[in-house]
Order: structure tokens, then sequence, then C-alpha cells
């Protein structure tokens, strides 16, 4: 099936008289005859569903249908994106270990990460989405068990190029996780350019309606744990008998481990009725992702001829640093989201964003509707004006998320408030 297709199709397939959509089990339990039954389930010897915290028939069909659009072996969702960023890292990285990680990703990511994890025991250097070959290599060492980078950037809009981090990623014998948020499976796939894992905040595109918070973990199942540095892969768990999850789950080791562990302690498992709306904004992400694209391309040119504009990021101008990686690695198109800087600093910044009509100040992106934030004083506040620079966002950033709105609309709505400035 086309990847169209899947978005609708993949995942669940009913059998005769069975409902047509995905239905909610909306049930924390499941009903067994046997204790023997029950046993073999804890113990992972039998496939099933027992508790929703580990599975559930909701999020099993949702995970099956991200897996399948991603070209990953198994997924699992999560309760938001920073939990799926969480878990993709902590599932191989532990205390005394070390992570080289892009310095421009999402404000909360690099907090998770800088702050949260650090106090945990756990190491990071971030490097520049657009460093050099030798930068790159310079910022791993014998500690290092991962790298994480975002494949286009929020909010700063960097196309990272995934084929030469992974390769490097992968001569240190670790694997490269990507955060592929933005563009999501319609415009990029990871797994094709040599990415092991891929994670989404399911909360923005792939929902679409800003109606269910959201996070999904992807295992492309190509990774090989067996190298001497994954010893919780391919030693006994005791906490499930001694199993060995690379001679249990094969290719899928990563991802079953994060759940039967991980989800098992953490429990930061998505409700059945967010599953349940996810797959909803799902069948039309493919649609969605068009409109967005082709939204957000008028728009960013607009904005670049304009004279209170002092800058505009955006993969799909000639003039992004960009354009050419992201012609060969997305030539669908990027996303639907702009940063730009407005003439006048911060103070103009602000002013042009609270004369907007059409497009509303939300702490969110990527949704059906036109919104705008201002990165800075909100999801980047808690950074130092060091880290502020390393992430990409200058004072006067506004990040504008184009939604599927009619563009002539959203247009005029930025025409009117520009003349205001």
């Amino acid at each position: 099936m086309k990847i169209e297709t899947k978005c609708v199709q993949s995942g669940y397939q009913p059998k005769n008289g069975e409902p047509r959509v995905v239905p909610i089990a909306q049930s924390t339990t499941y009903s067994y005859d046997s204790a023997e039954t029950l046993g073999k389930l804890f113990d992972l010897e039998a496939d099933g569903f027992f508790y929703t915290r580990l599975a559930n028939p909701t999020l099993d069909a949702v995970e099956k249908k991200i897996a399948d659009l991603e070209g990953g072996v198994g997924a699992m969702l999560t309760s938001a994106g920073q939990a799926a960023s969480l878990i993709a890292v902590t599932n191989i990285v532990k205390s005394g270990y070390h992570v080289v990680c892009s310095s421009a990703v999402y404000g909360g990511t690099f907090n998770l990460f800088n702050k949260t994890l650090r106090d945990l025991g756990i190491d990071f250097t971030f490097v520049r989405p657009d460093a050099t070959q030798e930068e790159i290599n310079s910022a791993f060492n014998e500690k290092t068990r991962a790298c994480f980078v975002e494949s286009v950037t929020n909010p700063s809009l960097d196309v990272t190029d995934i084929e030469l981090f992974s390769k490097i990623a992968h001569s240190h014998n670790v694997p490269l996780i990507v955060d592929n948020t933005f563009p999501t499976p319609i415009n990029f796939r990871p797994f094709e350019w040599g990415a092991d894992i891929v994670i989404h905040s399911t909360s923005k595109y792939m929902d679409g309606h800003a109606v269910s918070l959201g996070g999904v973990i992807v295992d492309s199942g190509n990774y090989d744990w067996s190298n001497g540095n994954f010893p919780m892969l391919t030693e006994p768990d005791e906490t499930y008998h001694g199993v060995v999850y690379t001679d249990h789950f094969g290719n899928a080791a990563y991802i079953a481990k994060a759940r039967v562990h991980l989800m098992r302690d953490f429990g930061a498992q998505a409700a059945p009725m967010n599953a349940f709306l996810l797959n909803i904004g799902l069948e039309t992400l493919a649609l969605r992702m068009e409109r967005h694209c082709a939204n957000a391309q008028r728009i960013a040119e607009f904005l670049e001829n304009s004279d209170k504009i002092e800058w505009v990021n955006y993969p799909g101008l000639k003039s992004s640093k960009y354009y050419a990686l992201a012609k060969k690695m997305m030539p669908n198109g990027t996303c639907g989201v702009i940063s730009f800087g407005v003439k006048g600093g911060r103070e103009k910044a602000a002013s042009l964003m609270e004369n907007l009509k059409l497009a509303k100040i939300v702490t969110h992106v990527a949704d059906a509707r036109t919104c705008v934030l201002h990165p800075a004083s909100t999801t980047h506040r808690q950074l130092s004006d060091q880290q502020l620079v390393d992430c990409g966002v200058a004072p006067n950033m506004i990040r504008l998320s184009v939604g599927i709105e009619n563009c002539d609309d959203i247009m005029e709505d930025f025409e009117q408030a520009l003349k205001s400035l």
C-alpha cells in the first residue's frame, strides 16, 4: 500500500461483523479463564493484553499503523512526546553513560536532557545540527551510548543531515535516535537514511487537531544491539526470570524492552481515548501535510518580501542554507512551520502577534489552525542567552505554524498585522 492508503487502512483489519472503525477499549484490565494463562503473559511467554499500562487493543492498532508508516518493526505509544524522548534514551542509556545530542532541539527536550537526565547521572554533549563531521566525531567518547537529533528542528527549522549523523553514530557503535515530529513519515522516513529509532510528539501533526497529548517510539529493527555496548538487551533481566531481550524478541528487542521494562515501571502510557483520537487524525495526515506545506511555502515567500521582517527560516525557500538538503531528503516538503524575525526586536515581535486576528498566540504547533508563539519567552524561557543562540532562538523570533485554512485568509491576516507596526 502507498503511504496515503496506510494512513487509513494500516493497523486494524476488522473481521466479519466487527466495528469498521478502531474501537475504544476503555478498560484497565482483561479477563482470563486460568491463572496459568495470565502467568504466561506476565512471564512474556505468551502474547495478549492483561493490563493497559503495558498494552491495550486500541493502542495496539494505532502503534501498528505508525510502525507501518515509518517502516519499523514495532512502536509504543506514550502519554506525551516528552515521555517518548525520556524512554527512547533511558531504554539504553543509564547513569555514567553519555549521549551526543543536537543543540537545536525543542526547549522541553533540551531541559529534560540538560537538567533532569544530568541529575540522574547521564552526561550530554550538544553539537550544532550543521556541525562538521570532525566536530560531531569529537563529541563522542567511550561512554557514549546514543546520538539524538531532530530531523527538522523546533523552532529554528534547521534540517539535520540524518545520513551523516547516522554514519558517524554507527562508526562509534551507537544508534541514532531521530525526533521526526515536524516532517512526519509523510514527508520523511528517517529509517531509509540510516536512523535506528524514531520518536514523535503525536500531539502535533499526527493528531492534527490539538485535542490529544501523546508520543510514540518506533523501532527500525535494524540495529545490532549485540556489539557489547548494551548489556541491558543482551544479558538476563532478572525481573523477567532471566529473559534476554535480543534472544527472546530478535530484531524487536529494543521496543519490547521499552514496553515490558520502562513502561511497566514509568507508567507513561497513552490513554485509549487519546489513541482513538490520534487514529482519526492519522487518517487525514497525508492530506493535511500537503496543505500545510503548500500554505507555508506561500506565507514564507510573502514574509521574505516584507520590509518589516528581518529574516525568514523555511527550508522551502531558495535563500535557506538547508534548501538543497531539504530537497534531497524531503522532496515533497518539510512541514508547515516557519520561523522569522521581526525588525525592531522582541517588542515589535510581540506587537505583531497581538495584532493578528485569525492566527492565535498558543503554546502549541503543527495543528489545523494557524498559530504563533514567541519561543524566547515561552518554550525556551528556561535557557540562558548562550543556550538560546545555540538552539537558534533569537529574541525577535516568532514561530509560525501555518494551518490548513485558505491561504489567502492567512495572508490577509498577516498583511493587516504588519501594517500596524
